[in-house]
């Protein structure tokens, strides 16, 4: 109390000065409807700017929540997709979703896969190596497992190669060790590869020149890939004719941003184990 009124003392002069101004301006307002009125406005552009100051603070923080839901709900919707429109049912958890074979007795349509999407950050990645690799913040304690396909949003991301309990990294699609199973809109098939040079380029070799390819066309993942079927991989940019075996040379923008890329999907397919033996037992060997 004693520090209060020192305060007091100290400033006194100052104080009761900006109250007579308070004082006169709200005489001014009230008095005079001209100055009322700009001394309203300034007021209200004041507060109007402060409100969105503190707007912007709250949904920047809220940023974190609002991706989290999107992602999770983004995943649901591509469980419901893995079935290609079949009727089925849908499990869910906080960062899982899993498509289910329908229990209706009049579903005639054959089940070939069962897909897990399990959401995942982004917390490492690079793209300058000739091997690159990202490093997600899921692991086995979320079910994550090796040879597990990951996707983003906007196309194919790469392979599952090391899991830990809390963390999983990810051999990337730029990896010239690791090629893609693809196809054209017209269902021609072939793989798609990473050259190790520009990270915003994929190329699509000995595609046949009685093919027709346009610049813009997509290229998708097979069905007998590793990856969900009809995936993007990425869209054609550049067509070339090679001349010594009149053979097609696609070049491919690239789905995904492997430059900006923060959230991922670690797609699981329960049927791969059943199918891995089956093609193990005569010597298949399932395509990237």
């Amino acid at each position: 109390m004693r520090n209060f009124i020192l305060f007091i003392r100290r400033f006194f002069n100052l104080i009761l000065f900006l109250v007579l101004e308070i004082v006169c301006v709200v005489l001014i307002a009230r008095t005079n409807s001209l100055q009322g009125n700009a001394i309203m406005s300034s007021a209200n552009t004041i507060v109007g700017l402060s409100y969105k100051k503190q707007n912007d603070v709250v949904y920047y923080f809220g940023l974190k929540r609002m991706n989290d839901s999107l992602l999770s709900e983004n995943a649901k919707l591509r469980a419901q997709l893995a079935l290609d429109n079949n009727t089925f049912d849908i499990i869910k958890d906080s960062n899982v979703h899993r498509a289910l074979p329908s229990t209706d007795t009049n579903q005639k349509k054959i089940q070939y896969a069962d897909y897990v999407y399990r959401t995942a950050k982004v917390v490492n990645n690079s793209v300058s190596a000739a091997n690159n690799y990202i490093t997600i913040n899921r692991g086995t304690d979320d079910g994550i497992a090796k040879n597990m396909a990951v996707i983003s949003g906007t196309g194919v991301v790469g392979k599952v190669v090391h899991v830990s309990g809390h963390y999983a990294s990810v051999l990337s699609v730029l990896s010239v060790k690791q090629k893609v199973s693809a196809k054209l809109k017209d269902g021609t098939t072939g793989y798609v590869e990473w050259e190790g040079y520009r990270p915003d380029v994929l190329v699509m070799k000995d595609v046949p020149q009685q093919v027709t390819v346009r610049k813009g066309d997509s290229v998708f993942t097979t069905s007998y890939s590793f990856f969900p079927p009809e995936v993007l991989i990425g869209r054609v940019q550049k067509v070339m004719r090679i001349k010594k075996n009149n053979l097609l040379l696609l070049y491919l923008q690239p789905g995904s941003n492997f430059r900006n890329l923060q959230y991922v999907y670690v797609v699981e397919n329960k049927m791969m184990a059943e199918r891995l033996i089956v093609e193990d037992s005569v010597n298949i060997k399932t395509k990237p």
